[in-house]
């Protein structure tokens, strides 16, 4: 994540606000939500179906990328001062297992964040704790 401006404060961003007072627009339309976002962390939930299916009747890797990317933002955004921005300059998300139906609880958070550019990790695991994906940010 690159940062645009930097400025330090003890409130809340924001964005974190408006995402948790109603649920984006992609969040929507996909199905997920944030539940915590805190401290340069933030949980993020999908219920799985038929509905994020792709052509072999898997969960349409886009879709996990989505959420992974939704809860790393929120997490990054948390680390932010009010008036400061952000934007992703790289994702990678490596997939280790399929999912058909499945509440999946993607979990982000900083591990690293400079005055320019942060670091995210996200691991995604389904109701059983079984990981499904992990993702990156920068």
């Amino acid at each position: 994540m690159a940062q645009k401006r930097r400025a330090e404060s003890p409130t809340r961003h924001p964005l974190i606000e408006k995402v948790l007072a109603s649920r984006p627009a992609v969040a929507e339309l996909i199905g997920f939500y944030v539940e915590q976002i805190s401290d340069g962390h933030a949980v993020a939930y999908l219920q799985a179906g038929p509905q994020h299916a792709n052509p072999m009747g898997t969960m349409h890797g886009g879709v996990l990328c989505d959420l992974a990317d939704a809860a790393m933002g929120m997490a990054f955004a948390s680390t932010l001062a009010p008036l400061e921005s952000f934007r992703t300059t790289s994702l990678s998300v490596n997939f280790f297992r399929p999912v058909w139906e499945a509440r999946l609880c993607a979990e982000a958070h900083v591990v690293r964040r400079g005055k320019n550019l942060g670091y995210v990790e996200c691991d995604i695991a389904d109701q059983d704790g079984k990981q499904i994906a992990k993702a990156s940010c920068s």
